[in-house]
């Protein structure tokens, strides 16, 4: 009895190994969700999510039931730069997009696209002052409604932020951030690195902001090694866990889908990682509540809307510290910080952000209603 149990785990990690090696695309079910383009410019565009015609979904082991309540006011996911949009939509039971949708919202996703070489010159500006503006316009006239409700994850989040704030919009009827980093100087031992380099900077009058743009343009095979050099043991810790689970078919796809997302990494224009750098981890502007767009400064103060950040507990790239400044720095009544379970892509589709980030979301978003 032993010896046939053994032999069918190893026939299952041999089976197992080979898909994951060589057959990985057939493992991956991220992405699948259908959604029309509503807006598309460039390389860029905003997807609208189809609602959803089961009456029930499975959400990680749980049977959730699809609300017969709409939710008025839209729902505009914004991506952060240099992500391919699988970890939206990571697995069926596992996305954030349908979660969303089960709850009510009508979602649209402002998805920035693959930049190559010639997007190399693009800065924060044309994102945020050009760029953002004309997706949020394009998902106002496709749903009819002026009033909006933005989340951001990472940069993303950085983006809604500043655009409000530089705008002034009021039709922004709430905000709610994900790892979105404010207080760089914050974020741990690499916060209080950056600070270092920028008193060396300072000291030798050298501004980083006046880098070409081009010159800082990173393909995504660089992004992709620089992610997993932020933690390279948790990375080591994933291949582990794979090899001794790989007679777990579920487990194994669950790594296919989640590697289809970390390995598939885009480019960053390199002036918005410019501009990114200096305000965020270098000039740390974001801490005083302004962010440079151009020739133009957001003040947070200016946005009014309720805003909730999220940190994860674990998030090495954004910490807690870094992101609950947030609360400090909007001009908002209704502000909210909130720590949830993961890592900076554990908030967006880890196993536990369903029962805890994402139902935090929608309960709050709710209320401001």
């Amino acid at each position: 009895m032993a010896n046939s149990l053994s032999l069918r785990r190893i026939s299952s990690m041999s089976n197992n190994g080979w898909d994951r090696l060589f057959k990985a695309k057939t493992m991956v079910r991220a992405g699948l969700q259908p959604y029309e383009v509503v807006h598309e410019r460039g390389i860029h565009q905003v997807r609208h999510y189809l609602p959803l015609t089961e009456d029930e979904i499975m959400v990680g082991e749980s049977v959730v039931p699809v609300s017969k309540t709409r939710n008025p006011i839209p729902l505009v996911l914004v991506a952060p730069l240099a992500v391919n949009m699988y970890v939206y939509d990571l697995l069926p039971e596992r996305s954030l997009v349908r979660y969303l949708m089960a709850q009510g919202f009508d979602v649209y996703l402002v998805d920035w696209g693959c930049p190559t070489r010639k997007q190399a010159g693009l800065t924060l500006n044309d994102y945020i002052a050009d760029f953002l503006p004309e997706c949020l316009n394009a998902v106002r006239e496709h749903s009819g409604s002026k009033k909006l409700n933005l989340q951001g994850w990472s940069m993303g989040g950085g983006m809604v932020l500043a655009y409000t704030a530089l705008f002034k919009d009021a039709d922004i009827h709430s905000i709610v951030t994900y790892g979105t980093p404010i207080d760089g100087h914050a974020n741990g031992a690499i916060g209080k690195q950056y600070q270092k380099l920028a008193h060396v900077l300072k000291t030798a009058r050298l501004n980083f902001r006046k880098v070409p743009a081009k010159l800082l343009y990173t393909p995504g095979w660089a992004n992709v090694i620089g992610f997993k050099l932020l933690d390279p043991v948790g990375s080591l810790k994933g291949y582990w866990s794979l090899f001794t689970q790989l007679d777990n078919r579920e487990y194994v796809a669950q790594h296919a889908n989640q590697a289809a997302f970390i390995d598939s990494l885009e480019a960053y224009p390199g002036g918005a990682l410019r501009d990114w750098f200096c305000s965020i981890w270098l000039e740390n502007e974001t801490a005083r509540g302004q962010f440079k767009v151009g020739k133009q400064v957001a003040y947070f103060a200016d946005i009014k809307c309720p805003v909730l950040g999220v940190a994860g507990k674990s998030d090495n790239l954004a910490n807690v510290s870094c992101c609950k400044a947030i609360v400090n720095v909007v001009g908002s009544d209704v502000k909210e910080f909130f720590i949830g379970p993961g890592g900076h892509i554990a908030i967006m589709s880890g196993k536990d952000a369903p029962n805890t980030i994402w139902a935090k979301t929608v309960s709050w978003i709710n209320a401001q209603s």
